[in-house]
């Protein structure tokens, strides 16, 4: 465990092990991207697959910039919820979520044809579950065992690529280039720009896995995140242009439909023999498993933040002897199953919900930057995308999101099938007062007539309603004028289930006290008479050591205290204040 971990209960991951657990899900998109580009782009699939590296680029800043103001887990959800509200962030949620249910059944079930094309009596279903099965126990084991797993498959991975990439080369050079020649010749049925839009619509999905770093970022080292960006950035831009050339030199694009789902295994058939498509297969087979690892691992951290945010239940908050909330990793566990089982194994439906839901994200996050330049601009931050840079990815993955779905009109239908019951969950989870309080009229309509048969049930909605409201929150000011006081009780009022809030001011000196915040509070007092507004002065000095002291001596989570945006002089990263809130 390093020093600058900012999660200290947990292993610190380094450079190698968070790229490994990230990178074996973008990494193995080249099993399937190559030949998806090249069906739709034909022989500019190259291109296409170079044009979604520029775009990667610019969503490296976008990420880094989001990522290093806020440095907490929940990706998308993380930076909407910093920056708008917590419906708005939790719709950011549910996408990711769908994103990585997609992801995990897809990338397992996929794992498992591969070893069924080697071993032909294998159960598929059967196999896929014990695959979901094995990695849930591996992710309650720790975070730190998971990463060794995932390093060796990458590794695997990454030699296996250079290993085809090498044998193609050579082949290509004996033999000559004529399928190449053959390929690049051949007219097209389309024109260079509806081929090169479509194919970067397909292609784009060669680059899902690049979100899942921002969903477990406080797993990671100070410094390490942005690292992860760099080198994803550049495996995809290398390995993913590389391997549709080269699977234009080795294979007649007539022939890419009937191996499409194992073409890289193909090719290494036509380059090096059985042998090297046998090397192919087996790597296939352990880097997509290292995508269902990615899944749980960004799943983990996406519900942990979302379930602290009392988004979802607080039960899911259980940890093991390890450390790990072993019920969000069993719960996502059931549902990969049910999922799969519900589906038969036909993944053809999940592609839809996979496609759409990874698309709308990337675009989230970039909205999420925008709103962090307009809201949070005295945030510091150690990147900062260019506007114009941001317009532009956000419009590049805005075409790939209306190009699949012109490609695929069903896709739309399955994944709304899918998406809406996720946000009743979750906005029911946020509702749940309105919903409660309309529960407890209906009661009370009930009582009426029934008389004392519904009284019992009246009171516990009332003393759960009681229960929620009465969490207090504390909001640090260091003298803010009334104006901003009256935003963060307005944004209390709005986002939060409380009828309580601590406001504390800390001096060094009496001095240091502003003369008219005590003043300013009885006002706000009066104006909001739904909401107990108590004045706290604290004598010492703002800090994550003070901040610590008062939650524990208050019995508040440090999730539930906001500031407003500090300074550029302010000595401490906002990781280092464990949680505490930006609201102004």
């Amino acid at each position: 465990m390093t020093d600058d971990c900012p999660n200290s209960q947990q292993h610190c991951l380094n450079e190698f092990e968070a790229t490994a657990i990230c990178g074996n899900d973008i990494t193995s998109s080249c099993l399937y991207v190559s030949a998806l580009t090249i069906l739709q782009a034909g022989k500019w699939a190259p291109l296409a697959l170079l044009i979604v590296a520029a775009v990667l680029f610019l969503y490296r800043k976008i990420y880094a910039e989001v990522v290093g103001a806020l440095p907490l887990n929940g990706g998308a959800y993380n930076a909407l919820l910093n920056t708008t509200s917590k419906k708005v962030a939790s719709l950011a949620a549910c996408l990711t979520l769908l994103s990585y249910m997609a992801t995990a059944v897809i990338s397992a079930s996929e794992a498992m044809h591969y070893v069924h094309s080697l071993w032909h009596g294998l159960p598929v279903i059967a196999a896929t579950i014990i695959l979901l099965a094995a990695f849930m126990v591996l992710t309650i084991m720790g975070i730190g065992e998971s990463a060794k797993v995932a390093v060796v498959i990458f590794i695997g991975h990454i030699a296996t690529l250079l290993l085809l990439l090498g044998v193609g080369v050579l082949f290509v050079l004996r033999g000559g280039p004529s399928t190449l020649v053959e390929n690049l010749s051949a007219p097209m049925e389309i024109s260079i720009t509806q081929a090169l839009f479509f194919g970067f619509a397909a292609a784009m999905l060669g680059i899902s896995g690049f979100e899942s770093s921002s969903n477990f970022v406080e797993e990671q080292a100070h410094g390490v995140f942005p690292k992860t960006l760099r080198n994803m950035w550049a495996a995809v831009s290398f390995f993913n242009p590389s391997m549709a050339l080269l699977a234009l030199a080795l294979v007649p694009i007539a022939a890419v439909p009937q191996n499409q789902e194992a073409l890289l295994s193909y090719m290494g058939l036509v380059a090096g023999g059985k042998w090297l498509s046998v090397v192919v297969s087996i790597d296939a087979a352990l880097v997509l498993s290292g995508a269902v690892l990615t899944s749980y691992v960004g799943v983990t951290g996406l519900v942990k933040r979302m379930t602290l945010d009392r988004c979802l239940p607080q039960v899911l908050l259980k940890t093991s002897r390890t450390g790990t909330n072993y019920l969000i990793i069993i719960s996502f566990f059931l549902l990969t199953v049910s999922v799969l089982l519900i589906t038969h194994g036909d993944l053809g439906a999940l592609a839809g919900v996979y496609t759409i839901s990874f698309l709308a994200v990337m675009v989230l996050f970039g909205i999420g930057n925008i709103l962090l330049k307009v809201k949070r601009a005295r945030l510091p931050r150690p990147t900062i995308a260019s506007w114009p840079s941001v317009f532009v990815a956000i419009g590049a993955v805005l075409a790939a999101l209306v190009g699949n779905i012109l490609m695929n009109p069903a896709y739309l239908r399955v994944f709304l099938g899918y998406f809406v019951p996720a946000v009743l969950v979750v906005g029911i989870m946020l509702s749940r007062i309105q919903i409660m309080r309309v529960m407890l009229f209906t009661i009370q309509a009930i009582n009426e007539a029934i008389t004392t048969r519904t009284t019992r049930a009246a009171k516990v909605i009332r003393a759960k309603i009681d229960k929620i409201n009465s969490q207090r929150f504390v909001f640090f000011t260091r003298g803010d004028s009334i104006a901003n006081l009256n935003e963060a009780m307005l944004y209390v009022r709005r986002n939060e289930h409380t009828n309580r809030v601590r406001v504390v001011t800390v001096y060094k000196k009496k001095t240091d006290i502003p003369k008219k915040l005590a003043k300013d509070l009885e006002f706000l007092d009066e104006a909001y008479p739904e909401i107990d507004i108590e004045y706290v002065e604290v004598e010492g000095e703002f800090g994550p050591e003070l901040i610590q002291q008062l939650s524990s001596k208050w019995r508040i989570p440090k999730n539930f205290m906001f500031i407003g945006s500090p300074g550029d002089h302010f000595p401490y990263r906002l990781e280092e204040l464990g949680g505490v809130r930006l609201i102004i």
